[in-house]
């Protein structure tokens, strides 16, 4: 039987879109690198395709598409059908924020919650004025870091890694967005080559999957570097060395804002008095907690002996 593309769909924008999410369903892919169904995914590759903006797809969707762009279109879809790879590393590139970025198999896909909380400048838990220096801590592609540079303008940024890899990345994004001058690239295990650096805002999305977990996992991840999702039995020895040590990098008044997605309960459970905030997305999602300088003081012999 001959297989079936989108190339029978020979019309608009819309008609292509249904063509290519009709496809992904049929193969039973997994969404959830920046798209959570079929269709969100296919309307993100034609956008692609088209040299167009998430944002300005809406407008395009009675628009024809050329034979030669519904070519390009398939072979990507067939791509992403017989690989798995996530459809950000087909296309070199994610969305994060309200802005693009570079990425390839060297960084996980950029899918974070915390973006929410970044554009809204972390209000009320933080007086944006007085925000000078911040911390992204596994920044990966670099992609938060840079999203707290745009959200604010006055701050100096971190953005810390212990992959070099990792970090040539988001030395790429560092360049295209212009942020030279003001985000800083530095390699380090968490904490340990930041001695002496303070900071008002530090956030992070660390690994937080756990080994038996990964065996779980759609075929998806397992593109992604293990070194950015796995951490330990329970998904949480990296988070606890953040915990414990955040508040020597804290400044009186600062804030810790941290991810660590199917591993929330599991982390409220291990430290079961700390008072945790578990931010609210526009979704409805809790997996971001904040935790105040001063609360982490308090907390941090739990903390410690934990870890």
């Amino acid at each position: 039987m001959p297989r079936r593309s989108c190339r029978r769909t020979l019309g608009t924008v819309a008609e292509t879109i249904r063509a290519v999410a009709r496809r992904f369903r049929r193969a039973k892919l997994y969404f959830g690198h920046g798209t959570e169904t079929a269709q969100d995914e296919a309307a993100w590759l034609v956008g692609h395709a088209l040299k167009l903006a998430p944002d300005k797809l809406a407008g395009r969707l009675n628009q024809p598409v050329t034979p030669a762009t519904l070519k390009k279109i398939d072979a990507l879809a067939t791509v992403r059908i017989q690989t798995r790879r996530p459809l950000a590393y087909l296309l070199k590139e994610a969305w994060f924020a309200g802005r693009k970025f570079y990425v390839d198999e060297r960084v996980i896909v950029p899918r974070s919650l915390t973006g929410e909380f970044i554009t809204e400048q972390f209000q009320p838990w933080i007086d944006a004025k007085r925000v000078q220096r911040i911390l992204d801590l596994c920044t990966g592609s670099g992609c938060m870091a840079i999203a707290c540079a745009q959200a604010f303008p006055r701050a100096r940024v971190d953005a810390a890694d212990i992959s070099a890899e990792a970090l040539a990345v988001a030395r790429l994004n560092v360049k295209r967005h212009r942020l030279g001058r003001r985000v800083q690239l530095v390699r380090s295990d968490l904490f340990r080559a930041l001695k002496g650096r303070n900071y008002d805002v530090i956030v992070t999305n660390p690994p937080y999957v756990a080994h038996t977990e990964m065996k779980t996992l759609p075929r998806e991840y397992l593109h992604e570097p293990e070194l950015a999702l796995v951490s330990g039995r329970q998904g949480l020895d990296a988070i606890v060395r953040i915990l414990a040590d955040a508040p020597r990098h804290l400044n009186p008044g600062g804030i810790l804002v941290g991810e660590v997605g199917n591993s929330a309960e599991t982390l409220q459970r291990k430290f079961p008095s700390v008072p945790f905030v578990w931010l609210t997305t526009s979704t409805g999602d809790e997996s971001v907690f904040l935790l105040t300088a001063e609360e982490l003081i308090r907390q941090r012999r739990a903390f410690r002996t934990a870890g």
